[in-house]
């Protein structure tokens, strides 16, 4: 069940079997959700982290005319709100993009986790200040990148965290969104991601069709988006 959750850790450090072991027996009730559907609100009191076992998911925010800004996007293996352990309410709202399937992680057993288990500990706030790394690359990426350099920095990054999980293989890797989750990504309008990404498949770049990313040219791609993996910490380490 949690298969994808342990390549995502052991791609970065070893995880014994007692640690495995003590990961699923914090393990708590198993839920599915449509698509399109708001599983944590901002403010909303938690006691229990969620972690995505299929799907797709992304944390936003939502300003007061409707516009809405995803500020990351998390695959299988992610935990979509690990640091609400510490803060026990989200400063922001997070959105199923597709059917997902989920299981929650009680804090009082991630806290046993935290007493007994410092390596497993260690990593888990690795866990979370990855997902900052990411914030500040998507934050570059809103502020000061062209609508291509964006669009082709997402696909980069995408395709190494599904690589990580085993969703991905040569060619490209399913990328569920619509257009408008894309431009709600990275700040652009529907209409330009549309034309940023007519050009990129012109270029024989890359294309997305039917909720797939086909690259073409991996290292145009890299090139265009500035891409640099570094920020994904994927050197495998003790920690």
């Amino acid at each position: 069940m949690i298969e994808r959750h342990l390549l995502k850790l052991r791609a970065r450090d070893t995880v014994s079997a007692e640690e495995e072991q003590a990961i699923r027996d914090a393990l708590g009730e198993v839920r599915n959700y449509a698509a399109d559907q708001t599983v944590i609100r901002q403010g909303e009191q938690l006691e229990a982290c969620t972690l995505l076992l299929d799907g797709m998911m992304c944390r936003y925010k939502d300003l007061s005319d409707g516009q809405r800004q995803i500020t990351e996007l998390h695959v299988a293996g992610d935990f979509v709100d690990l640091h609400s352990f510490t803060l026990k309410h989200l400063d922001h709202n997070v959105l199923t993009l597709t059917p997902c399937r989920v299981v929650m992680m009680p804090h009082e057993r991630l806290e046993r986790i935290t007493e007994q288990h410092p390596h497993l500990t260690r990593l888990y706030w690795f866990s979370t200040t990855l997902d900052a790394a990411i914030h500040r690359e998507w934050e570059l990426s809103l502020g000061r990148r062209s609508a291509i350099a964006k669009l082709a920095s997402l696909f980069c990054e995408m395709r190494v965290r599904l690589e990580v999980v085993g969703l991905s293989d040569e060619d490209g890797y399913a990328l569920p969104l619509t257009q408008a989750d894309l431009a709600e990504c990275l700040g652009l309008t529907p209409i330009h991601v549309n034309r940023t990404l007519k050009e990129l498949r012109d270029q024989g770049i890359v294309q997305f069709k039917s909720g797939r990313v086909t690259i073409q040219d991996q290292a145009r791609m890299e090139q265009i988006g500035e891409f640099d993996p570094d920020y994904l910490y994927l050197e495998h380490r003790r920690h």
